[in-house]
């Protein structure tokens, strides 16, 4: 195995997939159109999380911030795999042991794993966790090798070692050693959660933008939030704009999180099936008004690749999607081909 700190692994800056667009043109860090829009941000989940809301009481929209950013921030304690306290770790240390209470948002995200799971095939798999060897961050890159891959394969099977009961509200993993990662689903439910203190505090027009997946609701301005999907292809571009009102925009790529090894690019991504990084396509982006449609899909078609990416899609209603294949060729289905516009 090549040493992590070997000049030939190279880092890639983490990328927003899509990025709020206004009027007066791409806006990230803060907006001055009206004086009743306020934007905040704050780091979460490894990413930054920013709230754009417009209403004419400023101290509400305020208040209403922070009461998001806090519900978010608590329900990413909980779901953090890296926090030792987290209930997700509960979950974790007590596997092969005894069931485990969970809360019942992390239960709701636990059967949104499993559903994932089920429909990509096993495409879609947050026991992946067990693959603990790999680290992609900047600070400790770490590439396993084949024998610590081949050893921790064996734990990756969320459909026979994840089990929930629901009734009793506890999840168990049945293999010790086996972790959950809920990097590939949580995320969404967490910001929705955000967007719902929004609401409860009477904030009809918002947008949260956390890493490339956004969610809006309401209008900016009086029209339409738009929102800029980046190119998988050259990621400093856009493809071009959506215009929304109500919905869910979720990204998913190979640039995100990758280093460069033996004239390779590794990313974060796993394949449950081999240990390593998926091969599929580089880029998937999709778009719905209903969360459980697309919460882990876009992972699940990172692995399945673009073949299957375009049959779940044509068999589902309510889902628009983007898909860069491995060989660069993008394919759009139709109602994201009646949505975006070129820019």
């Amino acid at each position: 195995m090549a040493s992590p700190a070997s000049d030939r692994i190279q880092h890639g800056r983490r990328l927003a997939l899509a990025l709020p667009l206004l009027a007066c043109g791409l806006v990230v860090p803060s907006v001055h159109a009206k004086a009743d829009v306020q934007q905040s941000s704050q780091i979460l989940m490894g990413t930054r999380v920013d709230l754009t809301l417009q209403g004419n009481d400023s101290a509400a929209l305020a208040a209403a911030a922070t009461a998001a950013f806090s519900e978010m921030n608590r329900l990413a304690d909980m779901m953090s795999r890296y926090r030792v306290t987290s209930a997700l770790n509960a979950i974790n240390l007590m596997a092969g042991l005894q069931p485990v209470p969970v809360p019942p948002e992390l239960l709701r995200v636990l059967l949104m794993a499993r559903q994932a799971g089920q429909a990509s095939g096993g495409a879609f798999d947050a026991t992946v966790g067990s693959l603990r060897d790999w680290d992609f961050s900047p600070e400790h890159p770490s590439i396993p090798s084949k024998q610590q891959i081949a050893a921790q394969l064996r734990l990756v099977d969320q459909k026979a070692g994840l089990v929930i009961n629901e009734h009793a509200g506890t999840a168990y993993l049945t293999q010790r050693g086996m972790l959950l990662d809920l990097g590939g689903i949580a995320k969404l439910p967490i910001l929705q959660a955000g967007l719902g203190q929004l609401q409860s505090r009477g904030v009809t027009n918002a947008m949260i933008n956390g890493g490339g997946d956004v969610l809006v609701m309401g209008r900016l301005n009086g029209r339409p939030w738009r929102v800029g999907l980046r190119d998988p292809r050259q990621p400093s571009q856009l493809l071009g704009v959506v215009s929304l009102t109500q919905g869910f925009v979720a990204a998913s790529g190979d640039y995100e999180r990758f280093m460069m090894h033996d004239g390779k690019r590794l990313h974060h991504i796993l394949d449950p099936k081999t240990g390593y990084p998926s091969t599929g396509p580089h880029g998937v982006t999709l778009i719905s008004e209903q969360l459980e449609l697309i919460n882990g899909l876009g992972a699940a078609l990172m692995v399945a690749g673009a073949d299957a990416g375009r049959t779940r899609v044509g068999r589902t209603p309510g889902i628009d999607a983007l898909i860069v294949d491995a060989d660069s060729s993008l394919w759009l289905s139709t109602g994201m081909a009646q949505r975006l516009k070129r820019s």
